[in-house]
């Protein structure tokens, strides 16, 4: 290497891909981890499902609700569950609480179809689910593949049911039509947000009628002996259910050198695995530890179950409490004293649309964890920005860990844009920078990731943890 040569790698900021220098061990780390986050994307295809999944999870690793707990001393493992749909979990540090907490926060709900309070209804021979749909989508993508109905309806007893139908192979699926290209001239005029309508997103449900030709909506009657046979609710039961369309494939290995994930939802459970699977990792801590996984990030972060509610305030001041710590505005100090990972997807370069991404400030599959200083839109507009000195404190920690990392904008100034929890937690005073995995064809049905990249953001979010 020439004198030059060596001047330039030096001082250069190169983007490598991360597969070059891999031993097989290693290797072989990435391809286990990734099949077992596989596994978590085919059991957590909604938020609650993911809930159900974390919190078996945790409390296999000595993890314990934090109602069970009066007092709580280093080294105790506790979660608190927000209403099945969001959790906190944290390790208590060595270190007094008020000395600030080390956190990683990502979120497990994903963009999806919801269906209506009153969805079911019959159209010349065929019974339909009216949906609502959930989050930033290209419509059009969720028309014409399969298709799986999960969630839960309460009665007004309380009674509670939960519904998977479409993942087993016994299951029926059901999907949303669309025109054939013979007749869909006008519909193939329309620009590409307006091919397919909200109202048009209607879930083909059945078509064969029931009882007496005099009775009118037989194929609806059919539809609802069926639930009731089964469920034993009624149509009003719809009313109190919180029932999603999501895709009824299988998240899968992709490529022939196996090196990707492809699958629904890695927006964000993607960065929810890595960050349990780093949480579990951590044992005696100096700071205490806290990984949130949080819910209705989608949709803005509102509602109890969002990071705009008070709810995981609560939980830091009882953990203030169980520790002895408390007194009058504790809970604002923490914070300022605190750091976090805020564990959100990137949009990674596609070569195929090139024209959106600044190839200089792009997040690249393959070449490691992304870090977003800033997000928002236009002019940061919405963004936290994080300051230099905690970007610097980042980047001290991945580089002494040997994590590869790269440094990204989502999009081109003025085309591009985003928003993550960053913000919320950041108005709270605490050090906040975007970190999260560069995805393929985010929102979309079928997202794509690195395998090398969800190995590294694992091993990013175990070192901020313990630093």
């Amino acid at each position: 290497m020439s004198e030059t040569e060596k001047l330039k790698e030096f001082l250069f900021d190169t983007k490598k891909c991360g597969w070059d220098t891999l031993s097989d061990e290693y290797r072989h780390e990435i391809i286990k981890f990734s099949d077992e986050f596989i596994h978590f994307l085919n059991k957590s295809k909604t938020e609650r499902e993911a809930a159900s999944f974390i919190t078996e999870i945790l409390e296999k690793n000595g993890f314990v609700n934090i109602k069970e707990k009066i007092v709580l001393a280093p080294g105790d493992k506790i979660y608190y569950i927000n209403r099945e749909k969001a959790i906190y979990a944290a390790i208590i540090g060595t270190k007094s609480i008020e000395s600030g907490l080390n956190i990683v926060g990502s979120h497990i709900d994903s963009p999806r179809l919801d269906l209506k309070p009153n969805p079911l209804y019959e159209n010349t021979g065929f019974a339909f689910f009216k949906t609502h749909y959930y989050g930033g989508v290209k419509k059009y993508q969720w028309t014409t593949i399969p298709l799986a109905i999960h969630g839960v309806i309460v009665k007004t007893n309380g009674e509670k049911i939960n519904i998977s139908i479409g993942e087993d192979e016994e299951d029926p699926i059901f999907t949303i039509t669309d025109l054939l290209p013979h007749l869909a001239q006008e519909q193939m005029e329309k620009k590409l947000k307006d091919g397919i309508s909200g109202e048009d997103l209607n879930l083909l449900i059945g078509s064969i009628p029931f009882g007496d030709e005099k009775c009118p909506e037989r194929i609806k009657l059919n539809i609802l002996k069926i639930l009731n046979d089964k469920y034993g609710i009624t149509e009003r039961d719809f009313v109190s259910s919180e029932l999603e369309l999501v895709p009824a494939f299988k998240a899968r290995t992709l490529g022939f050198d196996r090196s990707m994930v492809a699958g629904y939802g890695q927006d964000d459970r993607v960065c929810a695995y890595t960050s349990l699977r780093a949480l579990l990792d951590v044992s005696s801590p100096a700071k205490t530890v806290v990984c949130i996984f949080a819910d209705k990030e989608e949709i803005g972060s509102m509602g109890n179950t969002g990071m705009e509610s008070h709810v995981f305030d609560t939980f830091i001041s009882e953990l203030l409490n169980k520790t002895n710590a408390n007194r009058p505005n504790l809970l604002d100090k923490v914070f300022c004293n605190s750091k976090m990972l805020s564990a959100d997807v990137d949009a990674a370069f596609d070569p195929i649309y090139p024209s959106v991404s600044e190839r200089n400030n792009a997040a690249y599959l393959g070449k490691g964890v992304g870090l977003n200083k800033y997000t928002g839109v236009r002019g940061k507009s919405g963004a936290s920005d994080a300051n230099a000195e905690f970007v610097a404190v980042v980047r001290n920690i991945f580089e002494s860990n040997n994590i590869s990392y790269q440094v990204s904008e989502l999009g081109k100034v003025d085309t591009g844009g985003g928003g993550t929890i960053a913000y919320i937690l950041a108005n709270k005073g605490i050090d906040v920078i975007d970190c999260g995995i560069p995805v393929l064809s985010m929102h979309s049905p079928y997202e794509v990731t690195s395998k090398f990249d969800i190995y590294e953001a694992y091993k990013a979010y175990r070192a901020f943890l313990i630093n």
